[in-house]
């Protein structure tokens, strides 16, 4: 089908992924590590203590996305997304209220299991579900949401940081996620039935059949795409999250380091739309095992940055596997294992990433702490990248005949 023509009779059902996306920015690191100065001057946090109640509240939203990603096996989106705005808004107003250091690991939960966790796991388990054929055009449109909200937001925030309270911006941030909720019910209200619900058998995985969670925990390609989702969740996190300190170490303003965004984005959004257009046409065994190649180039980069030229360069290099990222693991799961449980099944891979980008910011702030200059951590993170490009070759290129065996 012509790209106008699946946008125009698919319209509803992709701007709705694209909104479910964007509206997950409120969870994300890199909006909430926006206020990182503030909220480590305001409760008088070290990196490392920051770094620890982030890794806590995230880890726990990890472990409740395990149960709690299944539901999209069984209830519809249009029933599931608004009341996760909801507990989104009020999680955004917890941040603006909370007045003890101690409930933060709370506020983190709330907001990384809200946005983070549950909207980004809505957005893509609908799009891999609902579109079987233009799977991969599917996901790179419907994720586009996060590219515009890592472009504009961080800039929009950052600006009005510097004339408001922190505070204050976060009901702000409330209130957006309040007002997606009547315009998403208007997008769906006639939503598309998920292919899991109808009585057919289209989307097979490896054996022609659909596997269920616990023989997917059981399968060796699994275990060998662990490191691979770990990785670009712990360190993307990890770097956004530490974006105030990576400025004063690298020698340019906090402005002039978000400034890079939009050119993140740009370069994303091309890595997006390139990387759903082959996927489409190749199958995610050929690309997956090249995906993260680019990742080492960027932490190199961030390494022997000193100003910002070669950031700019980490940043183009970074935005190439993020936006292969975007659409080439959510295509995975459904194209090795099948659509039927695929919602239990993209809750563990879910799970995994939410952990790691737990992982990533408890861990890189302790080595601040502890004295590892934050370019040494860098190369130690380009060299963990070439380790998980390995593991997915091996295993991808060993499960990959399996595949043959699907109509």
């Amino acid at each position: 089908m012509p790209i106008l023509a699946f946008l125009r009779d698919n319209a509803p059902w992709l701007t709705s992924g694209v909104l479910l996306t964007f509206l997950s920015s409120f969870g994300q690191t890199y909006f909430i590590s926006i206020f990182a100065g503030e909220i480590r001057e305001t409760f008088g946090l070290s990196h490392g203590q920051w770094g620890g109640v982030y890794m806590l509240g995230t880890t726990a939203s990890a472990l409740v996305m395990v149960w709690a990603g299944g539901l999209t096996d069984h209830f519809r989106v249009r029933r599931l997304a608004p009341l996760v705005l909801v507990l989104m808004a009020a999680a955004c107003l917890f941040m603006a209220a909370n007045p003890v250091w101690w409930l933060l690991p709370l506020v983190i939960f709330a907001l990384r299991f809200t946005g983070q966790g549950m909207m980004s796991h809505l957005a893509v388990v609908a799009m891999a579900r609902w579109f079987l054929a233009a799977r991969g055009k599917a996901l790179s449109i419907a994720t586009l949401g996060f590219a515009l909200g890592e472009a504009f937001l961080p800039l929009i925030f950052v600006s009005l940081l510097q004339r408001h309270d922190w505070r204050l911006l976060w009901i702000a941030a409330a209130l957006v996620a309040v007002l997606g909720i009547p315009l998403l019910l208007f997008l769906l209200r006639r939503e598309r039935t998920p292919q899991s619900w109808a009585q057919t058998s289209q989307s097979l995985g490896m054996d022609e059949r659909h596997w269920t969670r616990r023989q997917t925990l059981r399968h060796y390609l699994f275990w060998f795409m662990v490191p691979a989702l770990l990785g670009p969740s712990a360190f993307n996190t990890a770097f956004f999250f530490h974006q105030v300190y990576i400025a004063e170490v690298k020698n340019v303003s906090h402005v002039a380091l978000v400034a890079m965004f939009p050119v993140y984005t740009g370069v994303g959004i091309g890595a997006m739309i390139l990387s759903g257009w082959a996927l489409d046409r190749l199958g995610t065994a050929r690309l997956l095992p090249f995906m993260q190649l680019p990742m080492v180039a960027a932490f190199l980069c961030f390494a022997m940055a000193d100003g910002p030229g070669l950031l700019l360069a980490g940043f183009v290099f970074l935005a190439l596997t993020t936006g292969a990222n975007s659409t080439l693991p959510n295509a995975f799961w459904a194209e090795f294992y099948g659509t039927a449980h695929l919602g239990s099944i993209k809750a563990m891979a879910a799970a995994i990433m939410v952990l790691g980008s737990a992982i990533g910011p408890g861990l890189t702030g302790l080595g601040i702490d502890l004295g590892l200059g934050i370019e040494t951590q860098f190369g130690i993170i380009a060299g963990y990248f070439v380790f998980t490009s390995v593991m997915m070759a091996i295993g991808v290129t060993r499960a990959r005949p399996a595949l043959s065996l699907s109509p």
